[in-house]
């Protein structure tokens, strides 16, 4: 039996995970805004996970399913506020996880989907622009 291991798909690294959420916590203390950071996997399997000091505690579970939801189908969370807006895609709101507002993305490279990050702390807007500020120095897709 082969002790070599197979990827069928590509998925984010443990560096680069642990890169993001570095970004995020140093942008979090230079607006002094205290966040919870999860990166996902493609199938929106937790990879990593950092919470500053003193963030409230339900910011946890709101960044890993502002990441599970980017990744669910490669659109960031603050599409999903318009989209759910259609009568015919309202009833998706009755999904658990599914949050709708700024602050997740898919993490897209080469047109791959490889994981997704979630951020909550700040306001949507706070949490989505963090979440900018540290996809793209390492060349992830914003939209």
């Amino acid at each position: 039996m082969s002790t070599e291991r197979y990827t069928h798909t590509a998925t984010i690294n443990y560096g680069t995970a642990e890169t993001l959420i570095q970004n995020v916590l140093k942008e979090g203390q230079r607006r002094g805004i205290h966040f919870s950071v999860a990166v996902t996997d493609a199938s929106g399997h937790l990879c990593a996970f950092a919470r500053a000091d003193h963030t409230p505690f339900l910011t946890i579970d709101i960044a890993i399913n502002k990441a599970w939801t980017a990744a669910s189908f490669g659109v960031p969370t603050h599409s999903w506020n318009q989209l759910i807006q259609d009568p015919k895609l309202a009833p998706i709101t009755e999904t658990k996880r599914l949050v709708a507002v700024g602050g997740g993305y898919p993490l897209i490279i080469d047109g791959q989907l490889i994981g997704a990050i979630g951020i909550s702390g700040g306001t949507y807007t706070e949490d989505q622009e963090t979440a900018e500020h540290a996809l793209a120095p390492l060349g992830f897709k914003l939209f």
